[in-house]
C-alpha cells in the first residue's frame, strides 16, 4: 500500500474552554476519494482550517508526503501539492478565464511578477492553461469572464484556478453549494474528469453528491471522528442514522 500523501495525528483545537476539534487521524492516498460529513459545529470547517494552515491547532501534527507541515503557511503548503476550493467562490469578476487560470499557474512557477510581458512571451503557460480548461470541458468558456458565467460555471473556474497549482491533495469545500439544480451536471461531469491519482476530500451536504463521489467517507460530531468506513456502511451507521443522516434514511 502506497504512504499517504496527507495525514493527520491526534489533531486537536480548542478554543478557550470550547474544545472544536478533539484527536481527528485522517489519511488520504493517491486516488482516494473521502467524503467528510456531520452536523452543524460538527468542525469540518476547522478542520479543514487546521489542515491548509489557517489555523495552528493546539495539539497534534499535519503530514503532507511525510513531511509535519504543521508550522507551514497556507503558501508553503500549496507548494507541497495541498489545494483547496472554497465555499464561496473567489474570482476576479471582469478578468478572462484562460487570464486567471495562466496567472495561478505563473504562481506556481514563481513567475507572476514578470506577467507584464507579452502573453505570447509564454507559450507554455498558455498551453498548459488550455489543456486544464480542456480536460474540465471548459474549452468553450476560456474567453469569457466569470461576471458573465452561471454560478454553476463559476464553481468549474474554481476548480481549473486549482488544478492549475497541480495538488497531490485536493480539497473541494462544498463544490455545489449555490449552484442551481440545472447547472449540477456540468459540475459532477468536471469533478469526475479530475485525475485518478489525485487524493480528494469533501465537505458537501449534498448527500446524494458525496455519497455517489466518495469511495470512503469520514463522520465529524462534536468535533470527533464518530464514523469513517464505504459509504454503504455509513449509511446503515445507527449512531450516524441518529446525528446526522436521519432515521427516515
Amino acid at each position: 500500500m502506497s504512504a499517504p500523501l496527507l495525514e493527520t495525528r491526534q489533531l486537536r483545537k480548542s478554543f478557550g474552554g470550547l474544545h472544536v476539534t478533539r484527536d481527528v487521524n485522517l489519511s488520504l492516498r493517491a486516488g482516494d476519494k473521502v467524503g467528510l460529513i456531520g452536523p452543524n459545529g460538527a468542525g469540518k470547517t476547522t478542520l479543514i482550517n487546521l489542515i491548509t494552515g489557517v489555523l495552528a491547532p493546539s495539539a497534534g501534527s499535519v503530514h503532507l508526503g511525510g513531511e509535519d507541515v504543521s508550522a507551514l503557511s497556507q503558501p508553503q503548503r500549496v507548494k507541497r501539492g495541498l489545494v483547496r476550493t472554497f465555499q464561496i467562490t473567489q474570482l476576479a469578476p471582469t478578468l478572462p478565464v484562460r487570464r486567471q487560470v495562466e496567472m495561478a499557474i505563473h504562481e506556481r512557477q514563481g513567475s507572476i511578477g514578470r506577467i507584464w510581458r507579452p502573453l505570447h512571451a509564454y507559450p507554455q503557460v498558455q498551453d498548459e492553461a488550455q489543456t486544464i480548461l480542456e480536460s474540465l470541458r471548459m474549452a468553450s468558456l476560456a474567453a469569457r469572464v466569470p461576471v458573465e458565467l452561471a454560478y454553476g460555471e463559476q464553481r468549474l473556474v474554481e476548480v481549473a484556478l486549482a488544478m492549475a497549482l497541480r495538488p497531490r491533495v485536493l480539497l473541494l469545500d462544498e463544490p455545489m453549494a449555490g449552484v442551481p439544480s440545472g447547472e449540477r451536471q456540468v459540475v459532477l461531469d468536471a469533478l469526475a474528469s479530475l485525475p485518478s491519482d489525485l487524493a480528494i476530500l469533501m465537505i458537501e451536504h449534498d448527500m446524494d453528491l458525496v455519497f455517489n463521489f466518495a469511495d470512503r467517507m469520514m463522520v465529524l460530531a462534536e468535533g470527533a471522528v464518530l464514523a469513517e468506513g464505504a459509504p454503504a456502511e455509513i449509511r446503515r451507521h445507527a449512531a450516524v442514522r441518529a446525528a446526522y443522516l436521519g432515521e427516515e434514511t
